[in-house]
């Protein structure tokens, strides 16, 4: 149960970090970690809806990353 937190926990990173690299923001890791998270949620409801699911560590990183570049897009618009 700990391992798969902190591997979720990584993943998020990963995902945040490379949703604000991709889209040209730059956040703090904490926040990379928040917006990862979220990215991860949404990106598992936008799969889900589609029929798309990961099964491993990539796809999760995956999945999170496209969740992520939907969160860190709508925060950037929002934020102005």
């Amino acid at each position: 149960m700990l391992i798969h937190l902190i591997s979720s926990i990584i993943a998020a990173a990963i995902a945040g970090w490379l949703a604000s690299s991709i889209l040209g923001s730059s956040r703090t890791l904490t926040m990379n970690i928040v917006l990862g998270l979220i990215g991860g949620i949404v990106g598992g409801l936008l799969g889900s809806l589609i029929g798309i699911q990961a099964s491993n560590f990539i796809g999760n990183i995956i999945i999170s990353t496209l969740g992520a570049l939907v969160t860190v897009w709508a925060v950037n618009k929002l934020a102005g």
